[in-house]
């Protein structure tokens, strides 16, 4: 029996999941990396640590699992999306550490380009809004701020990618210098109408071509494992951003499904089939995957600060020793006290794009303990997941049915049920909640035919556990009144 292992490379670990036929489980690894924030709102990771960890826990995964190399049919890759990476094409080795999704550094360059009424323009091509979140800026950044690396770059020296592509050119040897179409629509360079890199943007943001990687659809193989990697050549046969994986994971696969994924950040996506729909609420449009020639794609919002906001407690405040303990103490509490987190630590995403609010704790009294903290802190999530299924009903004109949920967080039953009291809808957990990894374990299989066709997959989705709102309506519409308050007071915090 052969088996597929997903590579799930993530904004705080990677991480490494063996998966059998049934989609189920059959052995795991993860490590965690550092983070690097060398300026206020500047996030940086090491490119050779994130290549590191992940061919280490790729190999542990696959012993934990009680196999051999030989045992693994293909990998697929799922990825931390719009983190940047610039490498040279001979030696391989990184030009400038990746500059994180979450980096806040070209925001003026954004607000340039904005100013310059330009933002039709890349909304129109990438189905984006102009923020310092996307690849595009961060690219240009390191073109103008490294040393000869722009007359490198149009020489042909240097290549770009996001993470992705940075695992499959090592992955391979350097034999491949890919991304896929999902990564690709995430970078502000990319025309999702017509599936190719925009030479007009290019031009805007002073991008040589000749440094980006070829775009290739989110299910075939692409090649395969170099040969001092494993004991057996593996091939590489399925890759989607993150959330787009998730969106898969969870066979979201019909115009009209939704699913939340809560991690780093929290990221909600609703199918809508083949034709890119334009938000009027500030929602990206992004593409979903392409499988055999056919591009679906997808409504997103984006919450910046999720799970984030849970490591700050632990790593910054220092009120729990692990992210595990917050249910507890948030449960010490009967409710938030009134107080209200708006965790802006990196601006606020959609439906808002505020690149200049900065996180805020108001509502606080001599009476409010740690406990309050911690609940104001998990309530902040699903106060945000609300903000974008509010918009994104009111763009694709359709009120939700059920919201499936995967991620660490959906392991928070106290944050899932005020989730489900705060939408009014029934939020489902999946049995098996590693959905991101599933997604690229189940793109790599359609490519080798190890699953035949979408139904097969649809089959082996089960839901775990149904959180069925309970709150009072008029109580639930009263909380969120107060978190637009509090959210007035987080925006524009920033002088610029």
């Amino acid at each position: 029996m052969k088996y597929i292992l997903a590579l799930d490379q993530g904004t705080t670990s990677s991480r490494a999941i063996v998966f059998d036929h049934a989609g189920a489980v059959r052995g795991a690894a993860q490590k965690e990396f550092r983070q690097i924030f060398p300026s206020p709102g500047w996030v940086e990771q090491e490119g050779s640590e994130i290549w590191a960890s992940q061919a280490g826990v790729a190999a542990e995964a696959i012993v934990r699992a009680g196999l051999a190399a030989g045992d693994i049919a293909a990998i697929g890759i799922t990825n931390q999306r719009e983190t940047t990476l610039v490498w040279d094409r001979k030696t391989g080795r990184t030009l400038y550490n990746a500059i994180v999704w979450q980096d806040r550094r070209t925001a003026e360059n954004c607000d340039r380009l904005k100013a310059q009424g330009l933002e039709p323009l890349f909304r129109e091509r990438t189905g984006l809004v102009l923020d310092a979140y996307f690849s595009g800026t961060k690219l240009a950044w390191i073109l103008d701020n490294v040393p000869d690396a722009r007359k490198r770059g149009e020489a042909g020296e240097l290549a770009f990618g996001t993470v992705d592509s940075w695992l499959a050119w090592n992955l391979t040897g350097g034999r491949t210098h890919i991304t896929d179409v999902s990564n690709a629509s995430r970078t502000l360079l990319f025309n999702i109408h017509t599936g190719a890199w925009d030479d007009e943007l290019l031009k805007i943001l002073r991008i040589p071509a000749a440094m980006l990687p070829e775009v290739v659809s989110s299910s075939k193989v692409y090649g395969e494992t170099a040969g001092e990697l494993f004991a057996a050549r593996i091939p590489i046969a399925g890759i989607a951003g993150d959330q787009q994986a998730a969106l898969f994971g969870q066979v979201c696969t019909r115009p009209g499904m939704v699913k939340n994924t809560y991690g780093t950040g929290c990221f909600m996506l609703m199918n809508t089939g083949d034709r890119p729909v334009t938000s009027r609420n500030n929602l990206l449009t992004t593409v979903a995957w392409r499988i055999g020639g056919r591009t679906e794609y997808a409504l997103e919002g984006s919450v910046f600060i999720a799970g984030a906001a849970v490591q700050w407690l632990r790593d910054g405040l220092g009120i729990i020793r692990s992210s595990a303990e917050v249910e507890a103490l948030a449960a010490s509490v009967p409710d938030s006290g009134g107080v209200y987190l708006v965790p802006a630590f990196a601006g606020l995403g959609a439906p808002h794009w505020d690149q200049y609010a900065r996180g805020t704790i108001v509502g606080i009294t001599r009476g409010t303990s740690a406990g309050h903290i911690a609940r104001a802190t998990l309530e902040s999530i699903a106060f945000q997941t609300a903000d974008l299924l509010g918009a994104m009903e009111d763009d694709a004109g359709i009120s939700l049915a059920e919201l499936r949920v995967d991620g660490g967080a959906t392991g928070n039953n106290l944050l899932m049920q005020f989730q489900a009291d705060l939408l009014g809808v029934p939020v489902v957990r999946p049995m098996i909640n590693e959905t991101t990894a599933l997604g690229a374990a189940y793109l790599a299989g359609l490519a080798i035919g190890y699953w035949r066709d979408l139904p097969e997959i649809a089959a082996h989705w089960q839901p775990d556990r149904t959180f069925t709102p309970a709150m009072d309506r008029g109580r639930a519409a009263e909380l969120c009144r107060n978190w637009n308050r509090a959210l007035e007071r987080a925006k524009g915090w920033e002088e610029h």
